[in-house]
């Protein structure tokens, strides 16, 4: 029989770290890196136990493969809650350079056209949280909202709202309905975006018993707003938006800094 010749003095302690890869671009850790080194030269930052292209690659760990922080931090050679810092700070810089709604929608105008959608985000919540209670899903969700080229490009997300907040009322709040009025963007969104008016176009229920031109609307409708979906596939492609088990509060954040790292 063998025995131990130390005591475990905490969780941490009996962690074992391996390596392993991660499905990101080399440079784009590189561009995450020089953002971080930008933000600690601007707040002359003192001596960091890990560089920064080692904070941006905790960071991108944690986002791509959404382990409990204590996993990668153990393998990274920091604490728990350092490994925190690291992210929180990674996500404010990240998330200040996604572009606001209208910088989004510069360029285009009248006779373009953009695929608005909406996702949700499940979250560990209790069944008291009503608000973020999705009827859709049967599940405690976060809504946010996705505005995609025709190609299925990712030009905007916007902040997460509860569950159970409509896709219709999330355009209005987030000023999509009025801002795309304004350019005369022809806007292709789904059921749930229906009665938005303005220069939104939606298909018709019940195509089935619709008239042929109707139905001929329906099938041009979703061949040209199939692209959108590549939109929403790139954004849990990162998987701490399949389950996010933080704050309500950071959920926002995190879709912005993930937007970032997509465009």
């Amino acid at each position: 029989m063998v025995s131990s010749t130390h005591h475990a003095s905490s969780e941490e302690s009996r962690l074992v770290p391996y390596r392993a890869t991660i499905d990101v671009l080399h440079e784009l850790v590189e561009h995450v890196s020089w953002l971080i080194c930008a933000r600690r030269c601007e707040r002359r930052s003192r001596w960091r136990k890990q560089g920064c292209f080692r904070q941006a690659l905790l960071v991108l760990v944690h986002l791509r493969k959404n382990e409990p922080l204590p996993a990668p931090a153990a393998g990274f050679g920091v604490s728990t809650a350092t490994a925190w810092r690291y992210v929180e700070e990674t996500l404010d810089v990240l998330a200040a350079w996604a572009p606001g709604l209208h910088e989004a929608l510069t360029g285009l105008g009248e006779g373009d056209h953009v695929i608005v959608g909406g996702t949700l985000i499940p979250i560990g919540r209790i069944a008291a949280d009503e608000p973020y209670y999705s009827m859709k899903q049967r599940k405690h969700e976060m809504n946010v909202q996705v505005i995609a080229r025709s190609d299925g490009t990712p030009l905007w997300s916007s902040r997460a709202t509860p569950g159970r907040t409509r896709d219709l009322a999330a355009a209005r709040a987030h000023g999509i309905v009025q801002a795309c009025l304004t350019r005369q963007i022809l806007v292709l969104a789904d059921r749930a975006h229906q009665g938005t008016g303005a220069t939104f176009r939606t298909p018709y229920y019940h195509h089935r018993e619709q008239p042929e031109h109707h139905q001929q609307f329906n099938r041009v409708h979703a061949r040209l707003r199939a692209p959108g979906e590549r939109a929403f596939a790139q954004l849990k492609s990162w998987r701490i938006l399949r389950h996010a088990r933080c704050s309500t509060r950071r959920i926002g954040t995190i879709v912005q800094a993930v937007h970032t790292l997509l465009t």
